[in-house]
This record gives structure tokens, sequence and C-alpha cells, in this order.
């Protein structure tokens, strides 16, 4: 007969199945695998399995040289109690080493693998014994070292190693494999938190879900409410937001907005969002924003807040690292298309939460080569402390510097 596991556990377990096994989305199979669980248990689930699957690379090599067992000849189930039990006993402090293999042991028997039980209790032992120090013996010299040590793929950090600096490049590294601050965007109304440096942006213990739910605030992070106070707007502007969904920075801009969005279900949660928000100056449009409508054009200002690899965001959605790829051609034809709907003379912003150059400033020398748009440099001197260090000219926020997540952003004028 099995004995009691924690029910944090049982969910973390299954949401390390159904990602790595089934493909799901980490925040997806957490929300169902949770539902039903007291707020604590909920939350020690989550961090189980954010964590788990944030660094799973690091957690297999530890496997496989303290255990002796290729990760991937292992059945699943026993593969994912693994996982979870070398998490534990790695990087969190304060759970019993006895808790974190026993309960690994019978989250095996649970699945009816009797005959795996002793191999798991056998493995997690010699994992409870020497993973902290095989772990801190990581070096992280090179950027195949520190995919190792940090857990990521190998492209992700030569990136960062390129575009960052080899110090800066660990320094991001470790910033996101740790949670970012909590901030919310204060809508209408009081909200109980710490001001920021960025205007309506609170910083807050935890988001209040019945203040979501009453519109009173929206989770954002700092630096993407950056990207839509860069973005502005006046009333009796017309002003296009060509990759809306969510929708948190289209309900930030003033004047006329039409929002866009081609994935039909995120449209209807994009019109959903606008009204709990009473954002009744945004009006959906559900389109593929490279082949608008005829009649959407002579825009005064625009958005393309474009699809990215996400390398900025990855402290937030832990298993992003693992499906992360770059989207340079289609970022191009949004801005282009973009610019195509905004009258000479007029404002665009262009933005992406990663910090990939060939995603970010490659993007924009492209169209300004192309004489169809011009720097607006003075985006450098509005938000300071947001620089671009290199770029001045452009903003670029870092969460091993700025604490938030990682955005690169430009405006531009049209010709």
């Amino acid at each position: 007969m099995s004995a009691a596991i924690s029910p944090a556990r049982v969910a973390a377990h299954a949401v390390l199945l159904r990602v790595f096994e089934e493909g799901a989305y980490a925040d997806r199979a957490t929300r169902s695998a949770t539902e039903g669980l007291d707020e604590r248990d909920r939350a020690l689930a989550t961090q189980l399995a954010y964590g788990a699957v944030q660094r799973v690379r690091t957690l297999d090599f530890a496997i496989e040289t303290l255990g002796k067992r290729p990760v991937a000849k292992l059945d699943p189930p026993v593969r994912a109690a693994l996982r979870l039990g070398a998490y534990q006993l790695g990087y969190l402090d304060g759970v019993p080493r006895y808790a974190a293999v026993n309960e690994s042991v019978e989250l095996v028997r649970r699945a009816r693998l009797e005959r795996a039980v002793s191999f798991t209790n056998a493995v997690m032992r010699r994992v409870g014994e020497g993973i902290r120090d095989l772990v801190e013996a990581l070096p992280d010299r090179t950027p195949t070292e520190a995919a190792l040590r940090h857990s990521y793929p190998d492209w992700i950090v030569e990136t960062f190693w390129r575009d960052l600096g080899p110090a800066a490049a660990v320094a991001c590294l470790r910033a996101q494999n740790e949670p970012m601050e909590t901030v919310v965007r204060r809508v209408r109304g009081d909200v109980a938190g710490e001001p920021t440096d960025v205007p309506c942006a609170i910083r807050v213990q935890r988001v209040d879900p019945m203040d979501v739910v009453a519109g009173r605030v929206w989770p954002q992070s700092r630096a993407s409410q950056v990207v839509g106070l860069a973005v502005g707007g006046r009333p009796g502007e017309r002003i296009l937001d060509l990759c809306a969904a969510p929708g948190g920075k289209a309900t930030m801009l003033g004047g006329e907005v039409v929002a866009v969005e081609v994935n039909e279900g995120r449209a209807r949660e994009l019109e959903r969002n606008i009204r709990q928000l009473r954002a009744a100056n945004v009006r959906v449009v559900h389109a593929d924003g490279r082949s608008l409508p005829a009649e959407l054009t002579g825009f005064d200002r625009a958005l393309v807040d474009a699809p990215c690899s996400g390398l900025g965001v990855l402290a937030a959605r832990p298993d992003l690292r693992w499906r992360a790829e770059p989207l340079p051609e289609l970022q191009l034809e949004l801005l282009r298309a973009a610019i195509g709907r905004v009258r000479p003379g007029g404002t665009l912003v262009y933005s992406v939460c990663t910090l990939n150059r060939d995603e970010g400033e490659a993007i924009v020398d492209s169209v300004v080569g192309e004489g169809l748009v011009e720097i607006d440099a003075g985006l450098g001197g509005e938000w300071a402390q947001f620089r671009h260090p290199q770029r001045p000219e452009f903003l670029l926020t870092l969460p091993h510097v700025h604490h938030t997540s990682g955005f690169f952003v430009a405006r531009l004028r049209t010709r």
C-alpha cells in the first residue's frame, strides 16, 4: 500500500509529465494540475514544477552522474519523480532529505512501477548525498559550461555571450533562474504596494485576483509598461497595435486604438481583457498584421510588440527556454507592414521581449537602411535608466540590472 504523498508533489509530478512527455505549456499544465488545491499547496506545487522544468538540464546531468543511468532510458513517471526530487535536494532549502527521497519513491509506486521502486530509492539517496557539491563544482567560464551549470540550451547562452559579454551573460543566466519582482499596473483607484521608477507600476507581494477581475490592476512588468508609455497617444489620434493580445499595452494607449490579433482564441481573450479594464477606446480586429484590411491606414502612431524568442522573459516562463526560437523574418514583415499603415511623420514603436540583437537592433537597422523610417533618439533620454548600453538611442531592460523582464524598445518616425 502506498504511503501518503503531499498534494503539491503529486501536482508537480503531473506537470513534469505533461510538459516533457506531452509538450504541454508549463503554466497551463500547472493551472490544471493545481485546480482544487489550497493556496499553500498550489504555491508549493508551482514552485516545484517551475523549478524542475527550468533546471532540467542540470538535474538530468546530476541524475546521470550520480545515478549511473541515462535519463532518456527511464520510464516517464520515474524520470519525472527523479527530476522533482533532485530539484528539491539540489536547490531548495528547508526540504528534509527523507521527504524528497521518500515521496519520489512513492510517486513511482503510485504510477504502479513497483519494479522501479528500489532503483528510484537508490538513485535518490545518491543524489541527495552529492547533488549540491556536484552543481557547485560546475564551472561557467565558457558558454558550454554555463549552459550546463545554469540549465539553458547552448544557443541561448551563446547569444547572451555574444550580445552582453561573458560576465553580464552569466549574471543574466542567474537572474532568469530566480523569481522576478511582482508588479502590477494601476488602472484605477488606490493600490497597496511600493511605487517604482515607472508611473503606475506598483511592486506588490502578490497579485490580488479580485483587483484584476475588478479591473483595478493588470499584472504587467515594469519593462512592458515602459513599452506602452513609449507609444503614448493623445485624444484624437489613431493608434495601431499590430500584435495586441493579451492587451496590457493596448489598454495603456490614448486616442482611438485598433488592436490587431491573428489568433482567434487570443483575439477573444483580448476582447475580454479590454472589457475588464474598461478600455472603451480600444477596438479589436481579428486579422494577420501583415495583410490588414485596406481601410486600416493613415494611423498617427503604431506599436509592433512582435512575437520573438522571449529571451527576456525566461524567469516567468520556465519551459520557454526549451522551445524558444528567433523570429527575425516575421518581425521584419510585421514592422514593414506597420510602417506602411502610419502616416508620414507618424510615430512607431518596435519592441520585443528578448535580448537577442538579431531580433532587436538588427531589425530596426534593416528598416532604417531601407529608408522607410528614421530613429527617434529622444527615447533614450526619456528613460535614461533603461538606455541601451551600446546604442543609447534605444532602450534595453536587463533582468540582472533592472530586475524586470528584458525588452528591447525603439521608437521610429515614418518618412
